[in-house]
């Protein structure tokens, strides 16, 4: 009908309501109900996400199943936990479309999705609350996501077309932002796809902040900055796909760029470091001085206070490039490999109860004289990955006994060689990263042919022998299909594996070779973080585009110089421990007292509980006795975390019964706190006779000297005169009644943060 058609109809229809009355009610009723049936038409034709090029409706792939994800429908505590919620069960974060699509339109007897009356769907009705729902109202009836929902529907619930344009990647618009405190700004989520095409999805993205102090985000993307500076990643998620925006609050107030030019540079970390302290605007503490780099020196490196005369031979040192001399000294050290091959057993010594005694041992020896030798850190890694023989000669084949499964396997050096968290991505995808169930089953094909002969693990009583060998065949189904995978890279392309190759060994090529961005990073990041107290990603091993560096272009510097040096693990902490940044107060200035992990200041840690042990009896010049050890161990060379010590146990040694790789707490507790004071095995070791504090007080020794001494060996420095006129004071004059107030001042000093704390 063309227009003059319509005005004549109209017409007609007006000429009737005046001649006959009776039908006047009837007509303006028709009317309304056509009016309201062609707004609810035009409106559903207006979805939330604009329809691609060639897209005709709305389908479930392309425009549904994102909502699904903005609104929570399928996170894990709605129906994206493992059985669902109330009988409904979605995938996690979307990941199984056919699953989502089987579960909201044909089970439920297709009460979820009514395709003869639309709006009796069960998915608009909990969705708007009109009828009782757990999650409560996720949006209104005139909002343009149910808009989409009901055409949908009304369109019949399509599938998207197997020919329809695939997303590609997700970028978030603008990528990096500098705010005001208080200010607020707009962030978009465009979708790119692979005909070229793209869309803002801002509307059905999911945004997350990182630190809602910083910067908090709302579900439509609109960021509010809060009012401390600092820094932030906003993550913006789409069907899967994911962007992140970093966003910065610099402190008030302009620091003239002459002031960043001026600061001293000891090597390239850092100028690193003074770039991104100017982008904040922030300013570096000053240096520490001798006596605290020196004893923070020893306590990072070795993990051992020095002495008296160590401490008074530095202090006296002319030469300019004393730090240097000291550092390459300590690294020489056999101290060093104890120290640090402490630390990777936290990352790879198994419980003995779960895998032997003496497999522990074995492990725990393989690592120690790899550190001894200074073995470079892609031929350690290369040698875990690829090791087979028995587990009671080659210490390194102990990983594939504690990891029989080859998903536990997959999980762990993933996490431990590349920094990437692999586990989530067994069951579902990934819901802060890339990975897929399918890179997960991928990448854990590469240890299906992982053979063992002989009795394997039996928990309490695992203490027989093993051999790890190369099985001629092997395969690994995926979890969720039953479909055997082929060994597949986690990006790039993957090499063919011939029928005489081990997968393994082609994966230990991929995993340690210097193209690969992840493995020089993530030990990079774990060294620094062993330096300087905490990570430049943190946790250390999470490198992923959702936990961004806080220094970026610093990482990306100490990966390649661990690179170009042959993946040498000392001239790595030589470095760190040479560069400025490392020699810092911890003392915060006015321009950087928010700081927490932008390097602006050194960063105090608490004691590793195996070197406060050690430096305890270091100061009091006594030993523990620890089972199956011989006399004269030191806590950092024990070789499983099974030794008895309530000590060890109070100041965060990790849990046995864990799976490694364990992460240890460096916060200080109120039992450990009262432990210090009240322990009597401490107090027995302060009173003993053969204890430094008993020897002291009764040497000839005056008591300024004493007094000196005492803070020669537990702070690392000399007392000022002030501390040490109270500690004088609280001598008696006759130096040979003076023991009882000598174990007093040690006990008092060892009490404090200076002793137990790395400054």
């Amino acid at each position: 009908m063309d227009r003059s058609g319509e005005a004549r109809g109209i017409g007609f229809v007006a000429r009737l309501m005046v001649r006959f009355p009776r039908i006047r009610c009837a007509v303006w009723g028709l009317v309304f109900a056509t009016l309201l049936l062609s707004d609810n038409r035009l409106r559903a034709d207006e979805p939330a996400l604009p329809l691609l090029s060639g897209q005709t409706t709305v389908t479930f792939d392309l425009d549904v199943q994102p909502l699904l994800t903005r609104f929570g429908c399928n996170s894990g505590p709605c129906h994206g936990k493992s059985r669902g919620q109330n009988g409904f069960a979605l995938s996690l974060l979307g990941f199984d479309g056919d699953f989502d699509y089987e579960s909201l339109v044909r089970e439920g007897r297709g009460r979820r999705v009514s395709l003869t009356a639309p709006a009796e769907s069960l998915l608009l009705q909990k969705a708007v609350g009109q009828v009782p729902h757990g999650g409560g109202a996720r949006f209104t009836v005139d909002s343009p996501h149910y808009q989409l929902l009901k055409a949908w529907v009304e369109a019949g619930a399509p599938r998207t077309p197997p020919d329809a344009p695939q997303l590609v990647r997700v970028i978030v618009e603008p990528a990096t932002v500098q705010l005001k405190p208080g200010e607020s700004r707009q962030l978009r989520a465009i979708a790119e796809y692979s005909n070229g095409q793209t869309r803002d999805v801002t509307d059905s993205a999911a945004f997350q902040s990182n630190d809602r102090a910083v910067t908090a985000v709302s579900d439509d993307g609109i960021l509010q900055a809060g009012e401390i500076p600092g820094e932030t990643a906003i993550m913006a998620r789409y069907m899967n796909h994911i962007a992140v925006s970093a966003i910065t609050i610099p402190l008030p107030g302009e620091v003239p760029s002459a002031v960043y030019d001026a600061l001293p540079r000891d090597n390239a970390i850092d100028g690193l470091v003074w770039e991104k302290l100017k982008l904040l605007g922030m300013l570096p503490s000053d240096v520490a001085d001798d006596a605290k780099f020196h004893r923070r020196a020893f306590l990072r490196i070795i993990g051992k206070l020095p002495t008296p005369d160590e401490t008074r031979g530095y202090l006296a040192e002319p030469s300019s490039n004393k730090r240097a001399i000291l550092v390459d000294q300590l690294l020489a050290r056999p101290e060093y490999a104890d120290f640090w091959a402490n630390k990777w057993a936290d990352l790879l010594r198994p419980n003995p109860f779960r895998v032997g005694m003496k497999a522990v041992w074995m492990i725990d020896s393989w690592v120690r004289e790899s550190f001894r030798e200074n073995k470079p850190y892609d031929q350690f890694v290369y040698e875990l990955l690829t090791a087979r023989g028995s587990t009671w000669e080659n210490g390194a084949t102990v990983l594939y006994r504690d990891r029989p499964q080859v998903e536990e396997i997959a999980a762990s050096t993933s996490q431990l060689f590349l920094g990437i968290r692999l586990s989530c991505a067994k069951c579902h995808h990934h819901p802060f990263e890339v990975w897929s169930q399918d890179d997960f089953y991928g990448y854990a094909a590469y240890f299906g042919r992982i053979g063992r002969k002989g009795v394997g693990l039996s928990p309490p009583i695992s203490g027989s022998e093993e051999m790890i060998f190369t099985a001629p065949s092997g395969a690994v189904k995926h979890g969720r299909t039953g479909e055997v995978v082929a060994p597949k890279m986690l990006w790039g392309e993957s090499p063919a594996i011939g029928e005489n190759d081990d997968p393994r060994e082609v994966l230990a090529r991929w995993v340690t070779s210097p193209d690969n961005p992840y493995f020089a990073k993530v030990m990079a990041n774990r060294v620094w973080a062993e330096m300087m107290g905490i990570g430049i990603v943190d946790p250390v091993d999470d490198l992923r585009a959702t936990n961004p560096p806080s220094n970026e272009p610093l990482l990306d510097d100490l990966a390649r110089d661990f690179r170009d040096n042959h993946f040498d693990i000392k001239q790595l902490i030589r470095r760190i421990a040479l560069s400025r940044t490392f020699a810092l107060s911890s003392t915060p200035g006015e321009r950087n007292a928010s700081d927490l992990r932008n390097f602006s200041r050194y960063y105090r840690q608490r004691l590793r509980a195996e070197v406060l042990a050690d430096a305890w009896n270091d100061v009091l010049g006594t030993e523990d006795a620890y089972a199956a050890s011989p006399p004269g161990t030191r806590a950092v060379q024990l070789w499983t975390l099974r030794t008895p010590s309530v000590f060890l146990d109070t100041f965060g040694r990790p849990d046995a019964n864990q799976d490694p790789p364990y992460e240890r707490t460096w916060e200080m507790t109120t039992p450990q706190i009262l432990h210090l004071m009240n322990s009597q095995q401490l107090d027995s070791k302060l009173a003993a006779d053969s204890s430094r504090p008993a020897k002291l007080a009764q040497s000839e020794m005056s008591n300024p000297e004493l007094v000196e001494e005492a803070y020669l060996w537990i702070y690392g420095r000399r007392p000022t005169p002030e501390e040490a006129d109270a500690a004088v004071a609280a001598l008696p004059a006759d130096i040979k009644q003076r023991r009882s107030e000598v174990v007093d001042l040690f006990w008092a000093l060892m009490n404090t943060p200076e002793f137990y704390f790395i400054d």
